[in-house]
């Protein structure tokens, strides 16, 4: 700890956003950075706890009071080397990830958190400019050919370590780029796609080889795959959508969130979207269903497109701003959570069920709503609707952002024949299933999880695989 008394002497501070009326004409990345030395401050705020709550929240492991340590020292390479000694992809998280080590920062009992989150990001990109981030080529190759299913942070957080113990490694991608949901599934305002390319160039230069516009099991056989190839990871996320089955369903105006979020990153990247089938908020009455962070970038998506008015609502109640008795500190706090997107002009409700979409001449007008209270039964919280209660909330454009239910069957992991949990997620025991050299990675046995869940379970994922390949 090099400033024993810098959480004493040093006050929290953030990069926090670019003005609103600057950011909502583009999509630039909101957050900013601080200098150099003010980063370094926000280091010596760690205290090397006896107990690192933080280390152990983080699902990478991440060694978080060693490289703050090194920034506060100014050790930019060494922070880097550490940071990246549990993480594939600390830029990635550094932007994106809720941060569960802050919440868990022995600081954060006073709402004092040292800004972990962020002191990750700026060591990586101060790694990048120092050019202390070169390619490492494996000295020595296995002759051993891994198949890695998906390009998602725990596809290639599994490819990467494979790739490091000398294996040779393909990975399939269905889409014409890759990066899976970091690509196409979360704002280029939360996280700009030269980042993901940067790491991907890397990986080229390492020798891991993509392969796109490749579906599995459709363009590459099932047979053929498990024929060339010593082990295969699945990694194909879990992208089948909960739907609402309600009246009026369909309507015209009603989209999944992820489709309507990935037409605009496509827009964004300079591909042409067919305006025929083009989903466009711009003018439209927006309602959101579903309080997530999806739902959280379905917001600040419309509000760049121009919508004429944003409301976010959730069927749960209103989280409090504070812990309440039965959720304590260092465990994950279920408090009101407000993203960039809603600080941008959003109507944010709560406790709300769907019962129907409203139309005219085929084309959404307007969708009733009902308000519920949650009681507990027999030890678990069941939801009652309030009668009377009824309202119609105007809208010309619904997006269902309601969580995803399991990955998508049909096609190739039908064709497998793996074996499905009861929750429809590909069952697995230490990243294996019940076919010989096929393994899983990520949201496909997880289910819909957190980027920095990925990158673990893809690290896992390469160790078993590693471990069976060479006997």
């Amino acid at each position: 700890m090099g400033n024993p008394k810098g959480f004493i002497e040093i006050e929290r501070k953030l990069g926090g956003y670019r003005p609103i009326s600057e950011r909502i004409c583009d999509y630039g990345e909101v957050e900013q950075t601080l200098n150099e030395n003010d980063r370094k401050d926000q280091a010596s705020r760690c205290m090397d706890c006896g107990i690192p709550f933080c280390h152990s929240s983080c699902p990478v492991e991440s060694n978080i009071p060693e490289w703050q340590d090194a920034v506060y020292r100014g050790k930019w390479g060494e922070a880097y080397d550490l940071l990246s000694a549990t993480n594939s992809f600390p830029e990635f998280t550094g932007r994106i990830c809720p941060a569960p080590c802050e919440k868990s920062c022995v600081l954060a009992i006073h709402d004092e958190a040292v800004t972990i989150r962020e002191n990750e990001c700026s060591i990586v990109e101060k790694a990048f400019d120092m050019g202390h981030v070169v390619e490492q080529i494996p000295t020595k190759r296995t002759g051993k050919k891994i198949a890695v299913i998906g390009s998602g942070p725990a596809g290639l957080s599994a490819a990467d370590l494979l790739n490091q113990a000398g294996h040779s490694v393909t990975v399939f991608e269905q889409d014409d780029k890759v990066g899976g949901l970091l690509r196409y599934g979360i704002p280029d305002f939360k996280l700009n796609k030269t980042v993901i390319d940067r790491r991907i160039n890397l990986f080229v230069k390492e020798g891991i080889t993509f392969m796109v516009n490749t579906k599995v099991g459709v363009d590459l056989p099932a047979d053929k795959l498990l024929k060339d190839f010593d082990a295969v990871c699945l990694a194909c996320g879990a992208m089948d959508p909960r739907d609402l089955p309600a009246e009026g369903r369909e309507l015209k105006g009603i989209y999944f969130a992820m489709d309507f979020l990935r037409q605009q990153n496509k827009v964004i990247s300079g591909q042409n979207v067919d305006e025929t089938i083009r989903v466009s908020a711009k003018d439209l009455k927006v309602l959101v269903i579903g309080g997530g962070d999806t739902g959280s970038d379905c917001v600040g998506t419309s509000i760049r497109q121009k919508a004429a008015f944003v409301t976010q609502i959730e069927i749960l109640p209103k989280p409090s701003k504070k812990r309440g008795e039965d959720n304590p500190w260092p465990y994950w706090p279920n408090t009101l959570r407000t993203s960039s997107s809603h600080l941008e002009g959003c109507e944010r409700r709560w406790s709300l069920v769907t019962k129907r979409f409203i139309g005219e001449n085929g084309h959404l007008k307007g969708v009733e709503v009902a308000q519920v209270e949650w009681v507990r039964d027999n030890g678990r919280m069941i939801m009652k609707e309030i009668p009377g209660t009824e309202e119609i909330i105007e809208a010309d454009l619904v997006l269902l952002s309601m969580g995803f239910l399991s990955p998508v069957h049909a096609g190739l992991l039908d064709s497998l024949g793996v074996e499905y949990d009861p929750r429809g997620n590909v069952k697995s025991l230490d990243n294996s299933t019940n076919l010989d050299k096929i393994f899983v990675a990520g949201d496909v046995t997880r289910g819909a999880s957190l980027v920095v869940w990925a990158i673990r379970s893809g690290r896992d994922a390469a160790k078993r695989i590693h471990k069976y390949v060479m006997g």
